[in-house]
């Protein structure tokens, strides 16, 4: 009874994502996007409560005059959280973060610098052979528009996730794992980011590898859509994403038992 149960679970969860991105994309697309996202963060546990965490992106994309993926680098950003596990269930963190934009499709053919600040709740529905979450974060944005001046920017992102192992039925290391998610936007007017109150759906679907518990790689193919006034458009992304956990620790503790050897055998 409760895999059939787990089993049912699983098909209305993957049904609500695929309405979801149906309903997003069923109007107009006037632009279509090809684009490669990579980052990679660094993760280090203070205590059972809390932990810190530094991230590096990159985003590359296509032109509407050429389709590859590669032909400039729009984004280049820099984030540093702090994250607060107040129990198994929740997960509580706030983040600061600097991103140069450049000639990014959804604001402009000009540089944008912006310094971002956000809030965010993460509640796990911890299951059997699967993990299913849901994410509120607020965001404040502070960029430039192409005039020059800088504005604020409030926006609010809401996303569902599912996790499901695949070889074994806990995430561990050698375990490959399917990822799944669903994210919509809303964002006040500004200039620099449009006028519109729905800013964007972002659907999510790939995999990911634990190569050890510190270390893992996740691969996954992203759509997403943007309403505009002056013409929707639509972004197909790769992205790779490379996690370490505790690396300085780890790092430091392979020096040490690398070089207790060295003092025995000088004994």
């Amino acid at each position: 009874m409760l895999s059939k149960s787990n089993s049912k679970s699983k098909v209305i969860i993957f049904r609500c994502l695929f309405v979801i991105l149906l309903i997003t994309n069923s109007y107009g697309q006037n632009t279509t996007y090809n684009q490669f996202w990579n980052e990679i963060q660094f993760n280090q546990t203070l205590s059972k409560k809390w932990a810190t965490e530094i991230d590096f992106a990159a985003t590359y994309s296509s032109t509407e005059s050429s389709p590859n993926l590669f032909e400039n680098t729009i984004q280049r950003s820099i984030r540093g959280w702090g994250h607060y596990y107040f129990s198994p269930r929740w997960k509580f963190s706030a983040f600061i973060a600097y991103f140069n934009n450049r000639d990014v499709p959804e604001i402009g053919q000009f540089e944008s610098p912006e310094t971002r600040f956000a809030l965010q709740g993460i509640y796990y529905f911890h299951k059997t052979g699967y993990t299913l979450s849901t994410r509120m974060r607020t965001e404040f944005r502070h960029m430039k528009n192409k005039d020059d001046d800088y504005e604020n920017v409030f926006r609010y992102r809401q996303q569902i996730k599912y996790i499901q192992p695949i070889n074994s039925k806990f995430l561990r290391s050698g375990v490959i794992y399917g990822i799944a998610s669903d994210e919509i936007y809303f964002k006040s007017g500004a200039k620099v980011t449009g006028e519109s109150f729905f800013d964007r759906n972002r659907f999510n679907v790939g995999a990911g590898y634990l190569f050890t518990d510190d270390f893992q790689v996740e691969l996954t193919y992203c759509n997403e859509y943007l309403p505009r006034n002056n013409g929707n458009q639509t972004t197909n992304a790769a992205s790779l994403t490379i996690t370490f956990n505790n690396l300085i620790r780890n790092l430091q503790k392979k020096f040490k038992e690398r070089k207790t050897p060295e003092a025995k055998d000088e004994e």
